[in-house]
């Protein structure tokens, strides 16, 4: 019997942001508990540091720098490089996950984020038979609480929080299904901005930071300026605890409706042929925009060529088929879900489908520990909203090396000692950085990357006067 799979992405949530992950503030036991149940990844990543290149790569298995697809789809940011034109939405001529499952008996359902395109590009071209929320917005950009103005969702009652209803939604596909297997995509709009949640776990929260002092703490730091430009005259904001209140509370909201589709499930007797996946589509955002939680010891978040901007969160849960409490410490990435869900399902891979991916299948099953590819790669050649700049990077084994488009000068890492990104060692390591800039330098022309180019008008619009040596990646 094949498996149903219900895919769980999350928007912004930072990868230490569950209890399973090292978060002390934040409750989440209904998410630690799912972990438990099977296997929990220490170095899985994003295929971007945000959001829409990050959907499209699990939607397609390749990684964004091939399709084009580089940036959150609205962007358009420049500093000292120039803006690089970029795919604002998912090709129609994509071979979509949902599409290939839905060819092989599936039945496809997309609830909530989507972002990947306007109407004509959205899930219900993809391959979903339904779609529930998803539409061309980044945000639930009128907020939390109904009237959400969403499209392909109706406005609830006054006051209902859009993550309660999502759920809900969920929850009544899986009881109304038809008898063949499922893909669930279900993608909470949750724990992006506006940082929104019910005032009752607000409230809990504000009473557990004042128990903890943390109500006292310094929590933000100022940095540099921003390097792009329309935001150069605002400084970073860095958040070093993690100890807000609203956001914490906004987790909680998440976790609980997790164990209501968990429960769901078990109520349905489904949990046993059911392939869980919970994820998210890049790092917490810790830099900007208010800066909800804080990523550490990883450096940096969302926007950020540094580990906290790609190192997510990532478990899976198959009732008797994935060991309880396994770890997994291989190096994965988004492009990795469509293959892996593939052979979970017994599809064969299509052969005109190009796929970026390794299948984690059989990690999943204990049968490898390691997967036949040499490394993993990123391409972001625009500035963060949060504060990066353009950079490809590459991870391989230990090591991590980011080549940053401004300064064009190597910075090599060795995440086996140094998880938080501190110590370049380029010049103590030179035939590791070469070797590693080699591979970066022939995957950029193998997937046709597209080279920022200096900005002739960044002097003329720069909204500060000129800072020399501003790092940021």
């Amino acid at each position: 019997m094949k498996p149903n799979v219900l895919f769980i992405l999350i928007d912004d949530l930072g990868c230490r942001d569950l209890g399973c992950f090292g978060s002390t503030f934040y409750e989440t036991p209904n998410l630690d508990r799912l972990a438990a149940r099977g296997m929990k990844f220490t170095n899985a990543y994003a295929s971007c540091c945000v959001c829409s290149p990050t959907r499209a790569s699990i939607m397609s298995g390749k990684y964004p720098a091939r399709l084009s697809l580089t940036n959150y789809i609205g962007a358009n940011d420049e500093g000292k490089l120039a803006s690089v034109p970029y795919l604002h939405y998912l090709p129609l001529e994509e071979k979509s996950l949902a599409s290939t499952l839905r060819e092989n008996g599936y039945e496809t359902w997309h609830i909530g984020k989507w972002h990947l395109g306007d109407e004509e590009f959205y899930p219900e071209h993809h391959g979903f038979d339904i779609n529930i929320g998803g539409n061309h917005f980044g945000h639930p950009k009128n907020g939390y609480f109904s009237p959400y103005n969403l499209e392909n969702i109706t406005n609830g009652p006054e006051g209902e929080y859009l993550t309660d209803r999502l759920t809900s939604e969920a929850i009544e596909l899986i009881k109304n299904r038809t008898g063949k297997p499922f893909f669930m995509n279900l993608n909470h709009y949750a724990v992006h901005t506006p940082i929104h949640a019910p005032e009752c776990l607000i409230e809990k929260y504000r009473k557990k930071a004042k128990a903890l002092s943390l109500d006292k703490a310094e929590a933000i730091i100022d940095g540099d300026y921003f390097p792009c430009l329309h935001k150069s005259d605002q400084k970073i904001q860095r958040r070093i605890i993690q100890s807000n209140i609203q956001y914490a509370a906004m987790i909680e909201n998440l976790d609980s409706n997790v164990g209501r589709i968990i429960n769901s499930l078990d109520s349905e007797g489904l949990l046993e042929n059911t392939l869980i996946f919970f994820t998210s589509d890049n790092g917490g955002l810790s830099t900007a925009e208010g800066s909800p939680t804080c990523n550490l010891p990883f450096r940096e978040g969302k926007g950020w060529g540094y580990e906290g901007g790609t190192r997510v969160c990532l478990f899976a849960s198959w009732k008797g088929v994935i060991e309880p409490e396994s770890i997994c410490r291989e190096n994965v990435i988004s492009t990795d879900f469509y293959p892996t869900i593939l052979d979970a399902a017994e599809i064969k891979q299509l052969p005109q489908q190009h796929c970026d991916g390794v299948s984690m299948y059989d990690l999943l099953l204990g049968r490898k520990k390691k997967l036949a590819r040499e490394a993993i790669y990123w391409h972001y050649p625009h500035y963060g909203n949060q504060g990066g700049t353009p950079h490809s990077s590459i991870v391989l084994d230990k090591w991590k090396l980011i080549y940053p488009f401004e300064t064009k000068e190597s910075l090599l890492f060795n995440l086996e000692t140094d998880p938080s990104e501190t110590a370049n060692v380029s010049s103590l390591e030179p035939e590791i950085t070469s070797k590693l800039m080699k591979l970066v330098t022939d995957w950029q022309q193998e997937v046709e990357a597209s080279i920022p180019k200096p900005n002739l008008d960044y002097e003329k619009n720069l909204k500060r006067p000129k800072i020399a040596n501003n790092a940021h990646i």
